[in-house]
């Protein structure tokens, strides 16, 4: 619990305090965010608002996780450093996107299919490393299996070791892939991709520290509950980092809420989606994703029926502007208003996933052997 709580209050102090100074050096360094043309009109007074600021809480969520780990004596494990690593490859890829649109002076960087390229580059390592990694009851960091909750009957490995690796690894991409998309989409709006990732980073690591708590070898698991209890590799590591990205976003979120004064760019919002992705693969959750992260689901889903809908009917749109956040804002909603409200709706679907989460539990616990 003490690290659970350092890794916390270290990334925010990190983004608190430190965030103004990234600001200066990246004013000096003139990556300033440049907004595109098709845009509500409000938002070309942005033009120029340092952007890359996930660098600052990427950075703040590996210091503080390692600290608290070290601390506590233990050291990072396979899931804690699987986990850093799809958050700071999709930061990586993020970066190159942010710094190609700075240098060109346009709200272009990379094209799609490079940005792909790169997220299913990460995920297929992560996928391949994950699987060879086990803890002391043979317990591998990713599972074979489809998971909602727990691991389902849907295993990729019955078909074979070659063919069931390589159906892992497309599972694993694709979902990566959409997660850390879906949250990019959503990085819109001064706060809401921030405030909208607080929710359900933190619902991973309330969940990581109940599997922790009732995991099958855990010495406190009472008999009574046993057959309920979780297979999963290393859920308190998962637990610390996931305290130590919250805390990193919570302060870096007092920077970033409107007016900002630095924007996430796609080296934030693409990491985020990559740690999101980790924590849904590692936790046994995959499925259950789609609630926790609801709010990206509806942005993502608000630009694939936009774009399917103009196609079919030859130009013409649902809404006024997707993703659906700038709908809202062209209907006249201020900003604000827009981006606490979609805030309540994805803390609301945070706390569904978490009650279904729990549900599970509770009846299985019901059930006897």
């Amino acid at each position: 619990m003490i690290a659970i709580l350092l890794a916390g209050a270290i990334g925010l102090l990190f983004t608190l305090f430190l965030t103004p100074v990234f600001i200066q050096g990246f004013n000096r360094l003139r990556w300033g965010q440049y907004i595109r043309e098709d845009g509500p009109k409000e938002h070309y007074a942005k033009r120029g608002t340092p952007t890359m600021g996930g660098v600052i809480f990427v950075l703040g969520s590996v210091i503080a996780y390692l600290i608290a780990v070290y601390t506590a004596g233990e050291g990072p494990t396979a899931t804690g450093l699987l986990a850093m690593f799809m958050m700071v490859g999709h930061a990586v890829i993020g970066f190159v996107d942010d710094f190609l649109k700075v240098r060109k002076h346009q709200s272009l960087g990379l094209g799609g299919w490079q940005k792909i390229f790169g997220q299913v580059i990460v995920a297929a390592i992560f996928a391949l490393v994950g699987l060879q990694f086990v803890n002391d009851n043979d317990v591998p960091v990713i599972s074979s299996a489809i998971s909602m909750i727990r691991d389902t009957p849907i295993n990729f490995f019955v078909l074979g070791a070659v063919v069931g690796t390589v159906l892992v690894v497309l599972w694993i991409v694709f979902i990566t892939t959409a997660t850390s998309n879906a949250v990019n989409v959503t990085d819109g709006l001064d706060g809401l991709a921030t405030g909208a990732s607080i929710f359900a980073i933190g619902t991973y690591g309330v969940v990581g520290y109940w599997q922790f708590n009732q995991q099958c070898d855990a010495p406190r698991l009472s008999p009574d509950v046993a057959h309920a209890c979780y297979v999963v590799h290393a859920p308190l590591d998962m637990t610390i980092l996931a305290a130590a990205i919250v805390g990193s976003l919570v302060g870096f979120l007092w920077w970033n809420t409107s007016p900002a004064k630095i924007f996430m760019g796609d080296t934030g919002s693409l990491a985020l989606g990559g740690a999101l992705a980790a924590f849904a693969i590692m936790s046994r959750t995959e499925l259950l994703l789609v609630v926790i992260a609801g709010l990206f689901v509806i942005e993502t889903g608000s630009v694939i029926v936009q774009r399917a809908y103009f196609k079919v009917t030859k130009g013409q749109r649902i809404f006024l502007m997707s993703p659906i956040h700038h709908h809202f804002e062209l209907k006249g909603w201020a900003e604000q208003n827009v981006v606490v409200r979609f805030w309540i709706i994805g803390g609301l679907l945070a706390i569904l996933g978490l009650a279904i989460f729990y549900a599970e539990w509770a009846i299985a616990a019901e059930l006897t052997l």
